[in-house]
């Protein structure tokens, strides 16, 4: 049985913290298709005009191809 994989890569972001946008972005690429793995390749922040924390994170998710 061969399997393959599609391989995307997202952007999250959050104001409460990394973990949540890594949340956010796995589970809605999960509502489009099933996630079958992901892998966060970058994290960083930055305060936005209004002094507000904004956590952001580029994740690798792939997926299963039928």
């Amino acid at each position: 049985m061969n399997k393959s994989f599609e391989i995307i890569q997202r952007v999250g972001v959050s104001n409460e913290s990394l973990t949540e946008a890594i949340k956010s972005v796995v589970l809605e690429a999960h509502t489009e298709k099933p996630v079958s793995w992901f892998n966060v390749l970058e994290q960083r922040g930055r305060v936005n005009e209004k002094n507000i924390i904004e956590f952001q994170v580029t994740v690798e998710i792939g997926r299963k191809l039928n």
